[in-house]
This record gives structure tokens, sequence and C-alpha cells, in this order.
């Protein structure tokens, strides 16, 4: 008797199956990788406008009103911009006119006085930030205290020394802290846009980490939230730093002299 093998052997796939499979892949993979930049560089362009945004707006309220936002006192502030000042009636938001932005109070009384007088879209409270920790919480308040960038990071406009300052010191100098979560890569791609491209020259300097939590006049640093060097920059208190973008940390920092 015949016996009949009934075992069918399974094709497998063919070498051009196995190739076209490949560059789909690869179009899927070069796909996404190119979103994901074109994201990153949305996300840059946005804060490059952001500082400008609030560049305009803080030179623009001088002008008018011939007063610091955030310095300017809360009464004064009512009387200038009118009742959308948070707190007029009872104990408005404002500083000391000490002729700068130096405490964490006066750094959230800034956008309640930017927004309030039109200069600055948006609107914002400026109350509650009597610390580091309440600062940053600012953005996630109802309503927000302060503005965020785009990682709905708390940005900052105040005096501090907290930033890369290659083999110099660095000086106390009026800043806008581009806010947390940033990767170095956009940082320089922020820095060709606004400046010179690098760490340790120009106006736009990387945040140097660090555990004091003072005043942002004497601190802006306050490790929960504005870190920086070294792991943003490679070679950081040297006049040859670069910015480290091969790393893909996400907490850093940079601030915008003005």
């Amino acid at each position: 008797m015949m016996i009949m093998n009934t075992t069918r052997k399974q094709a497998g796939f063919t070498l051009v199956e196995i190739a076209i499979v490949l560059v789909i892949i690869g179009l899927l993979l070069g796909g996404i990788l190119k979103g994901q930049q074109l994201i990153n560089s949305a996300r840059v362009r946005n804060m490059a406008d952001q500082n400008s945004g609030v560049q305009a707006a803080y030179f623009g309220f001088i002008d008018r009103f011939r007063q610091i936002p955030g310095d300017m006192p809360g009464a004064a502030a009512c009387a200038a911009i009118g009742s959308v000042v948070t707190g007029c009636g009872g104990t408005p938001v404002g500083g000391n006119q000490n002729g700068r932005i130096d405490t964490w109070v006066e750094a959230g009384a800034v956008w309640n006085h930017l927004s309030a007088s039109g200069f600055l879209n948006g609107s914002y409270t400026g109350s509650g930030t009597t610390s580091a920790a309440t600062y940053i919480a600012g953005p996630l308040a109802a309503p927000p205290a302060v503005p965020a960038n785009a990682f709905q990071q708390a940005i900052m406009l105040a005096y501090t020394d907290d930033y890369e300052a290659g083999t110099g010191t660095a000086s106390v100098r009026l800043a806008y802290a581009f806010g947390a979560s940033i990767q170095p890569s956009m940082l320089r791609e922020l820095d060709v846009k606004l400046d010179d491209g690098s760490p340790v020259t120009g106006v736009m300097r990387p945040t140097v980490e660090t555990a004091n939590t003072g005043e942002p006049g004497d601190d802006m640093g306050a490790a929960l939230i504005w870190t920086g060097t070294p792991a943003c920059v490679t070679g950081a208190g040297t006049a040859t730093a670069t910015y480290n973008v091969d790393s893909d940390n996400t907490s850093c920092n940079a601030v915008f002299l003005y």
C-alpha cells in the first residue's frame, strides 16, 4: 500500500517581500522622526516668540507707567492700571519699588501687571508666589498665576546671576527664563535663532543648577526647576563650553539677559 505524505511545506517570505517590509518600516520611522523634529522646531519658535513678546511688554509698560512691572507697588498699580490688578480694594499684588524684580512675590506680580495693562496676552493673577515651589506651581493654578512655556513649565522675569558664565563670574542682571523641560539640542537651536549659538557668550545662557532656594534676585536656581549645567552643557565653566546636543536630558533651562 502506498502511503501518501500529506505534510506540506510552509512557504517563507521572499527576499523581495522582506525588502518591502523593511522599506515600509524605514518610511514609518523616518516620518515619526521628521514629525518630532517639526514639533520641536515649532516649540523653539514658540519660545522665541514668547521671549520677544515679554520683552516688548516689559519695556512698553515702563514707557507708559514709568514704573517696573512687578516692582510697582500694588496700590500704585491699582491707581494706574485699574481694578483688574489682583487684590485691588484689599492687598493688591506688587513690589517694593526698589528698581528691580528680585523677590518671588514681585516675580509673580510681573505677569499680573503686564496682562492687566494689556501689554501681554492672557490673564494671570500673579498671586501666591511666595517661594520657589509656589512660583513653579503658578501655571497650574486656576486661574493661572504665571504663564508657562511650551512644556507647561513656569517662565520667569527677574534679576539673577544663576547662568553659565564660562571662565568669568556671572553678574546679577534682569533675565527672562525660558522655563524647564527643554532638551539641550532645542536650547542650541534657540540660541542660534536668538543669539550666537554659544552657551558662554552673548545674551542667552543656560541656567546653572543650585541647591539654594533663596529669592530669585540671589538665586533663580531653586533646584526644583532651574536645572542646567553640567548635564545640558559640555565643558561647563570653560571658554569652550558647548551645548550637549547628544544628551536626552529634558530638564534644561536658559535665560535671555536684558
